[in-house]
């Protein structure tokens, strides 16, 4: 898998995170960097977690589907894609802000928004990609982008929280798309 596609996917995968990240941002009158720095922490941290359990489950399934593992690839993504743009356009997305910096709530937060990253991570390992870089680079953009989300939320407010989750959805999605026409030979 080459890095532009990685990077598409860690730029995808890290929405969730930065729109709880913007909504932080908003609720706040003051921030100070280490308050978005420790909320960066969290999220980075289990995006880059979540790929690697979700490949480990994926890996250890391989030989058992590998003659269907892109349409799974395929269905995964564009599931996700699918349910993140829903999510956008029709409201019905719950308010996941961050109220508090509290363990708790940073923990289920982390978990609440890298769960899409656990099933990437299946993905992953079912077309046979090596997880080291992934992960690095999921953890690392989700880690720079919440923290700079911190700070827009503060500033812009809720304006580019759509948008950004209907962009990742399609990226995606389109990831997904290209996984499957490459295995089955369509495109190269």
């Amino acid at each position: 898998m080459d890095w532009i596609t990685i990077l598409l996917i860690a730029v995808s995968l890290s929405m969730d995170a930065v729109a709880v990240a913007l909504s932080y941002g908003v609720t706040k009158s003051s921030i100070t960097f280490s308050e978005a720095t420790i909320i960066a922490f969290w999220f980075g941290g289990f995006q880059a977690l979540m790929p690697l359990a979700g490949w480990l489950v994926g890996f250890n399934l391989r030989a058992f589907i590998v003659s269907v593992d892109h349409w799974i690839a395929f269905i995964l993504l564009a599931g996700i894609g699918a349910r993140m743009i829903y999510e956008s356009v029709s409201g019905k997305k719950k308010d996941k802000g961050v109220r508090s910096l509290k363990t708790g709530t940073l923990f289920l937060l982390s978990v609440a928004t890298s769960i899409d990253a656990f099933v990437v991570g299946i993905s992953l390992a079912l077309i046979d990609v090596r997880i080291i870089t992934p992960i690095i680079i999921i953890g690392s953009v989700t880690f720079v982008l919440s923290h700079i989300g911190v700070f827009i939320g503060k500033n812009a407010g809720r304006f580019f929280v759509r948008k950004a989750e209907i962009v990742g959805g399609l990226v995606l999605i389109g990831i997904g798309a290209k996984i499957l026409l490459e295995h089955l030979g369509i495109i190269s």
